[in-house]
């Protein structure tokens, strides 16, 4: 059943054995679960079914720290979440991710990977992915030139695409909305968490509409499953979960940068191998390049990534078509419409750049108008001063905004120089060029350095981790190891801010896995 709030006559009540709050992909992979297992679930959304700028105006707030996006532009807020832009990028955590590493401060899962890896293989389906996972092999087996690194120095990954953009969205949602023991509330922003007046555990959420409508949920279990940012908001807000002053501390991205560029060799080998997606078995697929654990161990680096792309050199003019296509993209909002033509739009982009596009990034590099360069997607090293908190300003509905005082440090950038020094070694020993690296990464101290010619986001990746972290204690983390939080047995979180670290894998993946987690933990906690 599908209702909304705020065209509902009277304010509504509800009871029922599962609470989810937000209905983006964690949501959502959450209640079905439940629902599979022949539990009641209730799915509240703060949005509608499209892009509403006056909703889309309670995720505004505050930027104090490293430059980031503006957070009303960070992510969305209607039925399915910000997959409705999402990329489609899939890729599991590597296993020494969810290891505690003696020189990453902070490190360390209070997980097995074996169990996370259980989940990954259910969850692989859910985005149309087959049950063999994907490698560097698949695409030398396909003919995509691969170099042979040292495997003890340099991996080379692979992201697996989700063919559709829009798989969270309503149209694809009907087995939810028709459940006979499902009911989505749309326009219902929860504004407090209500704790039991024992203070261990949650009775109640209080949600509202922009025009005023009120309702009140009371269930058996919750699960905040409403993003990296308001999970943490939401938890301050009602007063939850902060004992020890951990909730919205470890704020992680997957941040962006240029870490350098190629010099000689074979250029157009490796933009053949790393540029762009390849078309295997009818699966798209894209290559990367990422250090060894035996490196990273040695060394004493992050699990941090790189791609090589042409770009044009640093302090360019940028092109005038990138200039257009970065203002479409940015000015638009995010409507069913204008995500419909962005999505149009990248479709032929990748057909041109599978068809007719592969020589030109060669020959304007040639040009000298391009260079081939490193594209940098990092692993953000977890430190408690990088954090969220409330603000004295409020949204429309009373709820404290957030301020976001994004921080990176020494060890983030000098993962990404070892990586850039092991991938000109490597590259050298192969004939195949060698790396300048960029300046800025000879100076760990001096910060991190985005680059606006590098990407089509050259601050991050809208990866919003870590703020609601996983922990055996309450002095480590927010949440234990099944997704509670501390303190509150039946409060539940869901999501990427769970994380402890995050690996250089895009997090849509794991978030599926852990959600199908979570619902298993709360059926078996219902039965």
């Amino acid at each position: 059943m599908l209702i909304d709030l705020s065209t509902a006559a009277d304010d509504l009540s509800r009871d029922a054995q599962v609470c989810v709050i937000g209905a983006g992909a964690a949501g959502q992979i959450v209640a079905r679960r439940l629902l599979a297992s022949g539990h009641s679930v209730i799915l509240l959304e703060s949005g509608g079914l499209d892009y509403e700028a006056d909703v889309a105006d309670l995720n505004a707030g505050e930027n104090v720290g490293e430059d980031y996006y503006p957070l009303d532009h960070a992510r969305l807020r209607f039925f399915g979440g910000t997959t409705a832009i999402w990329g489609g990028r899939c890729a599991m955590l590597d296993p020494i991710d969810l290891e505690r590493r003696p020189w990453v401060p902070h490190s360390g899962w209070p997980i097995g990977y074996e169990e996370l890896a259980r989940y990954y293989r259910e969850a692989r389906p859910l985005f149309g992915l087959g049950a063999e996972t994907e490698n560097a092999d698949t695409l030398r087996r396909a003919g995509v030139p691969i170099p042979a690194f040292d495997a003890d120095r340099l991996a080379t990954p692979v992201w697996t695409f989700d063919m559709r953009f829009d798989r969270f969205s309503r149209g694809n949602c009907e087995d939810l909305v028709r459940h006979p023991r499902c009911e989505i509330v749309l326009h219902a922003s929860v504004t407090r968490i209500v704790a039991a007046p024992s203070g261990r555990g949650v009775v109640g959420v209080e949600a509202k509409a922009l025009n005023g409508r009120r309702l009140a949920v009371a269930a058996t279990i919750f699960v905040l499953a409403a993003g990296g940012i308001e999970n943490p908001r939401l938890l301050l807000a009602s007063g939850l979960g902060n004992e020890h002053d951990l909730v919205g501390r470890f704020f992680m991205e997957h941040p962006h940068a240029r870490g350098g560029r190629i010099i000689g060799g074979a250029p157009w080998t490796l933009l053949k191998a790393f540029a762009r997606r390849h078309r295997v078995k009818g699966q798209d697929l894209a290559a990367l390049i990422a250090p060894a654990p035996a490196l990273q161990a040695e060394r004493g680096i992050l699990n941090t990534s790189l791609t090589i792309v042409a770009r044009q050199p640093a302090r360019s003019s940028q092109f005038w078509g990138m200039r257009a296509y970065s203002k479409l993209k940015h000015d638009m909002a995010p409507t069913k419409s204008g995500r419909r033509l962005w999505i149009t739009t990248k479709r032929l982009a990748g057909w041109a750049q599978r068809r007719i596009d592969p020589l030109r990034p060669w020959l304007l590099t040639k040009a000298g108008q391009l260079e081939v360069a490193l594209l940098v997607r990092a692993e953000q090293a977890p430190s408690p001063d990088s954090r969220l908190t409330l603000s004295d300003d409020r949204d429309a509905l009373g709820v404290p905004r957030v301020r976001l005082d994004w921080r990176l440090n020494a060890l983030d950038v000098h993962s990404v120089d070892v990586l850039a020094r092991t991938l000109g070694e490597e590259l050298q020993r192969l004939g195949l060029g060698r790396v300048e690296p960029a300046e800025w990464l000879a100076d760990p101290s001096g910060g991190w350095r985005t680059d606006p010619l590098i990407s089509a986001h050259p601050i991050g990746g809208y990866h919003h981790m870590g703020t609601t972290r996983m922990a055996d204690s309450a002095r480590e983390g927010v949440t234990d190891g099944r997704g509670r939080v501390h303190g509150l047995p039946n409060l539940y979180v869901a999501g990427s801010s769970l994380f402890p670290t995050s690996g250089w894998a895009n997090p849509t993946l794991t978030i599926a896995a852990l959600a199908l987690r979570t619902g298993d933990d709360i059926a078996g906690a219902l039965a």
